[in-house]
């Protein structure tokens, strides 16, 4: 008796791709972000010859650390197929509230607290009328982006400047590692960064808001507690608002009431450019990350170009639409396969 040998056809580099692509469809924007924050990288320090410093690199991080914080947030309300216009308004409301409290003598224990709130209680006004009002999400949060701009011109028209050693502390601190250092502001968002992830992707409320991002009904029908979710979603996007509020006073060493003016939209494209589908249903926080990383990257390589920083915009509102076609692809051949 003999035995038949079957040969396995060989397969080939592309059909390994292709599986792969088709399996992480998607990841597919979050790796394109990493690639391009690496060719961004490489060519500027290819460019300047003294970009790949850790002080240079340790400041990405020291600089934008409230809009990271901000992402967190927004990435919650778009994976559900939100949006919210209002964060760059709610970090101004409590920045300068916060700033004000503290320039009073009110204790430095209140006024954090108080800021957190200020901004959470923004978002839950967003979310409830969303969810409960059948708001446009749009309409909903360019209401909050009013009111919480609005909010802050009542607390004053002027910066003030913030003197509690507390605050400045957060920013002026630097832990150093070797050449490389990290500030308290950094660490926050870094740490704000770590609990969204293990939310999103371990916990009964981030398979939720998943769940209602693919879609809404299903969500519903599967018994799942959207309405709580779609409210909790602006309250978390809130809520990081306020703590950009913090971060970014710490920052400045000042509140100021014209702060934030477009920073929402940078902050969606950050999202977006890290990999979140628009649509909903599909984003990964530390995607999010890789957005503002890829963004303050842009920044810094016009600094030192010397530039006019209107090119940032240029450059991240190409790349968002890059993306955005990326996305659309991505979808359809989804579509496709269902």
């Amino acid at each position: 008796m003999t035995a038949v040998v079957t040969e396995t056809p060989e397969v080939s580099t592309m059909d390994r791709v292709r599986t792969f692509a088709a399996r992480r469809a998607s990841v597919l924007p979050t790796l394109a972000a990493i690639a391009i924050l690496i060719v961004l990288l490489i060519g500027a320090q290819v460019e300047f010859g003294n970009f790949l410093t850790p002080r240079n690199l340790s400041a990405l991080l020291l600089d934008h650390a409230y809009l990271l914080v901000l992402a967190v947030g927004m990435t919650f309300v778009i994976v559900t197929g939100g949006i919210d216009l209002s964060v760059g308004s709610v970090m101004a409301f409590t920045g300068i509230l916060g700033a004000q409290m503290l320039a009073s003598g009110i204790p430095v224990w209140i006024v954090v607290p108080v800021m957190l709130a200020g901004g959470a209680a923004i978002g839950t006004l967003i979310g409830v009328l969303v969810q409960y009002f059948n708001v446009q999400p749009f309409i909903a949060s360019l209401a909050g982006l009013f009111l919480g701009r609005g909010l802050a011109y009542v607390v004053s028209l002027s910066s003030i400047r913030v003197e509690n050693p507390p605050i400045l502390w957060l920013q002026q601190t630097r832990f150093l590692i070797g050449e490389w250092y990290i500030t308290p502001t950094g660490i926050i968002a870094l740490v704000v960064v770590a609990a969204g992830a293990i939310v999103m992707a371990v916990t009964r409320f981030g398979r939720t808001v998943y769940a209602i991002g693919g879609s809404e009904q299903s969500a519903r029908l599967m018994g799942l507690s959207v309405a709580r979710t779609k409210v909790m979603v602006y309250v978390i996007s809130g809520l990081c608002g306020g703590l950009a509020g913090l971060l970014l006073t710490a920052y400045s060493g000042a509140g100021y009431p014209r702060y934030g003016i477009g920073t929402e939209l940078d902050v969606i494209a950050c999202v977006v450019i890290g990999g979140t589908l628009l649509t909903g249903g599909r984003g990964y926080v530390l995607g999010s990350m890789v957005g503002v990383f890829v963004f303050a990257t842009i920044t810094t390589i016009i600094s030192f170009m010397g530039a006019e920083q209107a090119w940032t915009h240029i450059i991240v509102g190409a790349l968002l639409l890059l993306f955005i076609v990326v996305q659309r692809a991505i979808v359809a051949r989804s579509d496709r396969q269902t």
